[in-house]
C-alpha cells in the first residue's frame, strides 16, 4: 500500500485539466503512440465537440521514482459548477489534489469552490501553475494569489505547462513525496466505497470502486450494503487506457467490477461493496444526495415511446449520478418525465447524450425550480410544477429558493454586474478586492432567475471574464404568481410559468408576440392569450387564411358578395368550434431563449 497514490485534479473550467492529465499519462508511459490523441481521457464525443469535460475519468498509471515503482490512480474531474456532483465524488476516493490554476487568468470562482470541497476531505493539495508558456501568463500576480488563498509558500507552487509538458516531473515526484498513502487494513472486513457506474450492453452494469479496506478476488461472493444485493465477482480488474482484469485487489486500489448486474436500480453510487460471509458492520459514508436545482419536464415526441425514454433515462442515470426523475404527465404532451439537473449546462448535455446515445426523440418543457406553497390550513406542498399549484384562495404564501452567488471580475466589468444582479431581483452582501484589479462580488438571489440567461448574459457583460459559483442558501417568501398561455381559451401546461408579478406583464406580453410568429395560420382566428388567474394581461391573434369567395363575382347586386361572406362566416365559426391547434416544438424552445 505505501506505493499506492490516488489523487485527482481540480480547477476552473478551461484551465487546462484535461491537458495536463495527457502529459501525466505520457510521462508515465501509460499511453502507446499510437493510442495517443488530445485530451484522451474525454472519451465522449460530446466532451470534444464542446471542450469541456462532463464525466470524472479514472485511469491507473505506473512510474519509477528513487528505485521504487509505484502506482499512480489519476480521476481528471469536470470544471464546470453543473457538474460539482462529479467532482464531489472523485474526491472522496482520493488522498490528494492538484489545484490547477491558468497563469493568464489567475483564481477563478469554480477554484476557489472545488478547493474548499478538497480541504473539507483533508486532501494534500499540491498547487500548479498551468499555461506557463503563453505570452499573457502572469506568474507572479497569480502566485501571490494563490499564497493568499492556500498559506502555502511560493516556491510549493509548481510552474507547468500542459501543452510543452515542462514541470512534469516535479508534479509527479511531489505527488510520491507529498500525498499520503491510502490507509486501510488489507486483512479487515471488505469495505469498498463505489464513486461511479457505467452501462455496457454485453457485460451489464460495470462499477467503478475505491477499496478502503479488505481484499476483493475473482470469484468472491459480494454484497451491496444499502440495497442488500447479492452477487459474485465475475471480473475485477484496474482502469488502464482499457480495463485490465486482475486476479486480488487489496486495500488502496481503485478499480472495477463486473458482475452481470442488468437493473440499474441496484447500483447505487455511493454505495458500499462487502463480502457476503464476512460483512463490515456498517457502510463507509459516502456522498450525500444531491439536490437538484432546476426542473423539466422530458417528453417523447411519439407516445409509443415513453417505455424505451424510461430505460434510456434509466441508463443515464447510471452514468450521471446527478441526474433525477419521476413520471409525469401533461395535457398537452401525453406521458414523461419530469427530471432534476443541477442547472442549465446539464439539462442541455442529458437532452442532447439522449439524442445521442439512445437515439431518443424528446420535447423538454420551459424549465422552473421547486417552490414550497403553505396553504391556509397549515399544510405545506412542495411544486415542482406550475399545474401542480393549489387554487388561488387557500394559499397562504409561496417561498422560493434563494442562492448565495460569488461572482470573481475584473474591476472595470463591476457595474454593469451590479445592474445585472439588481435587475434579477439579488440583494448585494458583500463586495471584497481580491487583488488591485479583481474583486469578488456576493449576492443573494432567487434560484429561478438565474436559471434561464443570468450566466450567458453575465459573460457578455464581463467580456468573458467574470467567473460564477454559488450554493444553495434557504427558502424565502415570494411574491409569485402562475402565468398561464391559452390558445382559443385552453389552456396548454406546457407552457405555465410561475414568475414574480412585477415581471409576469412584460413576459406575458413578449411570449404571446413570440408564439404568434411561431403558431402556424389555420382556416380560423387563433386568440393567443396571456392570463393570471382569470385576468388576461396580453393578447395577439394569428389571422385566418381567408380563400376568396366572392372572386367569382364580377358586378350585380352587393347582397351576392354579402351572402357569400355570411356563408363563409358561418363555416369559420364552425371550424373553430371543432378545430384544435397544435402547438410547434420550437414555441417550447423559443421561450427559454426568450431574452
Amino acid at each position: 500500500m505505501d506505493k499506492i497514490r490516488n489523487f485527482c485534479i481540480i480547477a476552473h473550467i478551461d484551465h487546462g485539466k484535461s491537458t495536463l492529465a495527457d502529459r501525466l499519462l505520457e510521462n508515465t508511459k501509460t499511453l502507446t503512440d499510437r493510442a495517443y490523441m488530445d485530451q484522451v481521457l474525454d472519451s465522449m464525443d460530446l466532451e470534444r465537440e464542446r471542450g469541456i469535460t462532463i464525466k470524472s475519468h479514472a485511469i491507473q498509471m505506473k512510474y519509477s521514482f528513487g528505485g521504487d515503482n509505484y502506482l499512480l490512480n489519476l480521476i481528471d474531474t469536470p470544471g464546470h459548477v453543473d457538474f460539482s456532483y462529479e467532482v464531489s465524488r472523485s474526491i472522496a476516493a482520493c488522498e490528494g489534489a492538484l489545484l490547477v490554476v491558468d497563469a493568464t487568468q489567475g483564481i477563478q470562482a469554480q477554484t476557489i469552490s472545488n478547493l474548499y470541497m478538497a480541504i473539507e476531505h483533508d486532501l494534500e493539495v499540491i498547487p500548479v501553475l498551468n499555461k506557463m508558456d503563453m505570452a499573457s501568463a502572469m506568474p507572479e500576480d497569480v502566485k501571490d494569489q494563490i499564497v493568499d488563498l492556500l498559506g502555502c509558500d511560493r516556491d510549493d507552487i509548481i510552474e507547468a505547462s500542459g501543452k510543452t509538458g515542462m514541470g512534469v516531473e516535479q508534479i509527479l515526484e511531489r505527488i510520491i513525496r507529498d500525498v499520503p498513502e491510502p490507509t486501510g487494513d488489507p486483512d479487515a472486513p471488505l469495505q469498498a466505497l463505489i464513486f461511479d457506474s457505467v452501462f455496457n450492453s454485453y457485460r451489464g452494469i460495470i462499477a467503478y470502486f475505491k477499496i478502503v479496506n479488505g481484499t476483493l478476488e475473482t470469484g468472491d461472493k459480494v454484497k451491496f450494503f444499502n440495497t442488500g444485493s447479492e452477487y459474485q465477482a465475475d471480473e475485477i480488474g484496474v482502469l488502464r487506457i482499457k480495463q485490465e482484469p486482475r486476479k486480488r485487489m487489496a486495500a488502496g486500489n481503485v478499480g472495477y467490477i463486473i458482475s452481470g448486474i442488468k437493473n440499474s436500480s441496484e447500483v447505487k453510487v455511493g454505495d458500499t461493496i462487502t463480502h457476503r460471509e464476512r460483512p463490515c458492520n456498517k457502510a463507509i459514508s459516502g456522498f450525500e444526495n444531491v439536490k437538484p436545482m432546476v426542473f423539466a419536464g422530458i417528453y417523447p415526441v411519439d407516445a409509443d415511446d415513453y417505455e424505451d425514454l424510461r430505460s434510456s433515462i434509466e441508463k443515464l442515470q447510471l452514468n450521471d449520478a446527478s441526474l433525477s426523475f419521476l413520471p409525469e404527465s401533461s395535457a398537452a404532451l401525453g406521458f414523461g418525465f419530469r427530471c432534476g439537473f443541477l442547472g442549465l449546462l446539464h439539462m442541455e448535455i442529458v437532452q442532447e447524450r439522449l439524442d445521442r446515445e439512445f437515439d431518443m426523440d424528446v420535447i423538454t418543457t420551459v424549465p422552473n425550480v421547486s417552490y414550497v406553497v403553505y396553504t391556509t390550513k397549515g399544510e405545506e406542498i412542495e411544486v415542482h410544477n406550475p399545474s401542480g399549484l393549489p387554487v388561488v384562495n387557500i394559499i397562504d404564501r409561496i417561498e422560493e429558493p434563494f442562492i448565495t452567488a460569488q461572482i470573481i471580475t475584473k474591476s472595470p466589468y463591476v457595474g454593469g454586474i451590479m445592474t445585472l444582479c439588481i435587475d434579477k431581483r439579488g440583494t448585494f452582501k458583500n463586495q471584497v478586492y481580491l487583488t488591485s484589479d479583481r474583486v469578488e462580488i456576493t449576492f443573494e438571489m432567487p434560484l429561478a432567475e438565474i436559471v434561464f440567461d443570468f450566466y450567458d448574459k453575465l459573460k457578455s457583460i464581463s467580456k468573458g471574464y467574470a467567473s460564477f459559483d454559488y450554493h444553495y442558501s434557504g427558502y424565502q417568501k415570494a411574491d409569485l404568481v402562475r402565468l398561464d398561455v391559452l390558445l382559443n381559451g385552453e389552456m396548454v401546461d406546457a407552457l405555465s410559468t410561475l414568475i414574480f408579478r412585477g415581471n409576469a406583464y412584460d413576459f406575458g406580453r413578449r411570449m404571446c408576440v413570440k408564439l404568434k410568429e411561431l403558431i402556424p395560420r389555420q382556416q380560423f382566428d387563433i386568440a393567443i392569450q396571456a392570463a393570471i388567474g382569470a385576468k388576461v394581461i396580453a393578447r395577439e391573434t394569428v389571422k385566418a387564411l381567408r380563400k376568396d369567395v366572392t372572386a367569382k363575382c364580377y358586378g350585380g347586386d352587393i347582397t351576392r358578395k354579402r351572402k357569400l361572406l355570411e356563408k363563409q362566416k358561418k363555416g369559420k365559426k364552425r371550424m373553430r368550434q371543432v378545430g384544435n391547434v397544435e402547438v410547434p416544438q420550437q414555441a417550447f424552445l423559443a421561450v427559454l431563449k426568450m431574452d
